[in-house]
């Protein structure tokens, strides 16, 4: 075996340069290649360590398995260990089958999955991280069968994009079971580095139901706090909500809750003809507006609020009204009917997500 310099042929030498120009290569290719150039160049084995930075044993390792096995020696070789006895893709495949009905889970864990195949549960992780596949999570999806979808959808909508001229459109709905809740201990303000801090436990003090109707081209609400959320209550709101906009013609968006169609309601409309009602679809309730609102509400009013007393609850919810009224805006509907309608009706595939 040489020590100090060996024969590269043209050919190979070319090669060896070519890998030391390139940058598609591994950093590893092309260090070899400058150890084999450089000890055939005659500069043996210290001096190419010297050169390029490198221990003499890496030296002597590379100009050894060029020697005798050519350009293929600086290939990497197998590593040790256990040789790979299933891939990602069979990984994946058992990961989309159920799990066996002895094991009684519903989806795989990846111990569960690594115990199943005899592989260990970090080669399956890796592959889930791949693939992106989470069997843990669960979305939910879910598709209105109103037979009237289409008409509903653009009638809503065209009230959003299009409005009646000289007439005002309405979104109401009642947001029922709003409890009044007080934690058994006061809670702790925020500080810096520090959320604020309330108890896990706390005590019911009665429940109210906030019937609203947000007005779409202003944005402000009207309200009304009522202990049940009958037909009774849901006409004598509709009334309130007639008379604080009188003499005008009214569009009123609601959901198809049975409430809202009572013969009472009804009858009532019939003398009330500048009244229109307007129904979202079923299972279609998000087509409703004043839904937005009653988001905004819990998360800034209701839900970190202590409350000793339901008429304490009721003040503190008019109480935000009144301000959000000062400053609302309108909520600005973009989509049309088709693109709705295309969302609405698509069915789920098997791309759905995990």
């Amino acid at each position: 075996m040489p020590t100090t310099a060996f024969a590269v042929s043209d050919q190979d030498r070319l090669r060896l340069e070519c890998w030391t120009r390139s940058s598609t290569i591994s950093a590893g290719q092309r260090e070899r290649a400058e150890v084999v150039l450089s000890v055939a160049a005659g500069r043996g084995v210290s001096g190419t360590a010297r050169t390029l930075g490198l221990s003499r044993p890496t030296v002597i390792k590379w100009r050894d398995r060029f020697a005798a096995d050519g350009i293929e020696g600086l290939a990497d070789q197998p590593r040790s260990g256990r040789p790979k006895t299933i891939d990602d893709a069979q990984i994946i495949a058992a990961t989309l089958e159920p799990p066996p009905e002895k094991l009684a889970v519903t989806h795989w864990s990846s111990r569960l999955l690594g115990r199943h195949l005899g592989i260990g549960d970090a080669t399956v992780a890796r592959a889930w991280r791949a693939y992106r596949v989470q069997p843990w999570r669960q979305d939910t999806f879910k598709f209105s069968t109103d037979p009237e979808l289409e008409a509903k959808v653009r009638d809503v909508v065209g009230l959003y994009l299009n409005p009646p001229e000289n007439a005002i459109v309405l979104c109401v709905d009642e947001k029922s079971q709003i409890q009044a809740l007080n934690r058994t201990q006061p809670i702790l303000p925020v500080r810096p580095g520090l959320p604020e801090k309330a108890t896990h436990d706390y005590k019911r003090n009665g429940t109210t139901t906030l019937f609203a109707a947000l007005e779409v081209a202003t944005g402000t609400v009207t309200d009304r706090c009522n202990d049940r959320h009958g037909k009774a209550e849901f006409l004598d709101f509709l009334k309130h909500v007639a008379k604080t906009h009188p003499r005008r013609e009214l569009h009123i968006v609601l959901d198809n809750y049975h409430t809202h169609k009572h013969d009472d309601v009804n009858r009532w409309l019939t003398k009330h003809p500048r009244i229109t009602l307007h129904f979202t679809p079923t299972s279609g309730s998000w087509l409703n507006l004043v839904e937005v609102f009653f988001g905004i509400i819990t998360r800034q009013a209701i839900r970190r609020g202590s409350f000793d007393s339901v008429k304490q609850l009721v003040a503190a919810i008019q109480a935000f009204i009144d301000a959000y009224n000062d400053r609302c805006k309108p909520f600005t509907w973009t989509k049309t009917a088709e693109d709705v309608l295309t969302r609405a009706t698509r069915q789920p595939t098997s791309d759905a997500r995990h």
